[in-house]
């Protein structure tokens, strides 16, 4: 189940995905307007907001429309990179298993025009309602590869020709120094979860460690309890360094 307009709309407008079943409330289904044109067997089953509610799990914010979905299709790797058209950032993430986090990094990706998030298999969250509503469409909007093992895809990736730029808080380069925000290069950035960072293997398959420079880097004797950003957002930050060119 997919719930929330966004992800509602960018579900029925992706050829890709097949929508099962939908349930709107009159005003959302007014607020959709001609976002089935793709689909136009499609039809809503109307319904009041509780009704909805029922049907989700508990604190759903529905927005008075979800729909029934099958999974998307698995993209390989190869085919990402095998692309000939010019691509935007690869993002790799080393077990970051919150949904929400992973939603609002594909949200992200999208704005910043990454060409694909990749993950590992067993330390990932699957596709969800709760994932989908936090990625506001972004999860029929850019592709996500699935592999069985990180580190192995990240040397796939350095031997098709992209530079492989992990992000650990004591890198001593920081990521507007490299010159990978130049537009020459084909990058990968690889973020690991919060506390545990990237993992010592993922780290050896990086071409280079990076950091997102913070405030209180600056005062040696400042005594500072946040010495972090949430996993989503150091990925907008390092995508904004990123594409900014």
């Amino acid at each position: 189940m997919l719930w929330g307009t966004h992800a509602v709309r960018a579900a029925l407008a992706n050829p890709a995905r097949r929508v099962a079943a939908g349930w709107a409330t009159p005003s959302a289904q007014r607020e959709l307007g001609n976002s089935r044109f793709r689909k136009p067997d499609f039809a809503w089953s109307t319904v009041t907001a509780a009704q909805l509610a029922a049907r989700l799990p508990d604190g759903a914010v529905h927005q008075g429309v979800a729909v029934a979905v099958e999974p998307l299709r698995r993209v390989p790797l190869d085919a990402i990179l095998a692309s000939e058209a010019p691509a935007g950032p690869i993002v790799v993430l080393d077990r970051v298993t919150d949904p929400h986090n992973v939603g609002a990094i594909l949200r992200s990706c999208v704005v910043f025009g990454a060409a694909a998030l990749i993950t590992a298999d067993r330390h990932a969250p699957p596709e969800s309602g709760a994932l989908a509503k936090a990625a506001a469409g972004a999860l029929d909007l850019v592709p996500w590869v699935r592999v069985a093992n990180l580190a192995r895809a990240l040397a796939v990736i350095r031997d098709a020709g992209w530079w492989v730029a992990g992000l650990d808080g004591s890198a001593e380069a920081t990521l507007a120094g490299t010159g990978l925000a130049d537009g020459n290069s084909r990058t990968a950035l690889v973020l690991g979860a919060e506390g545990q960072g990237l993992r010592r293997l993922t780290k050896e398959n990086c071409n280079i460690l990076v950091r997102i420079p913070m405030h209180y880097a600056n005062y040696a004797n400042c005594v500072n309890l946040i010495d972090s950003l949430n996993v989503s957002n150091a990925a907008a930050v390092a995508l904004y360094e990123l594409c900014r060119n």
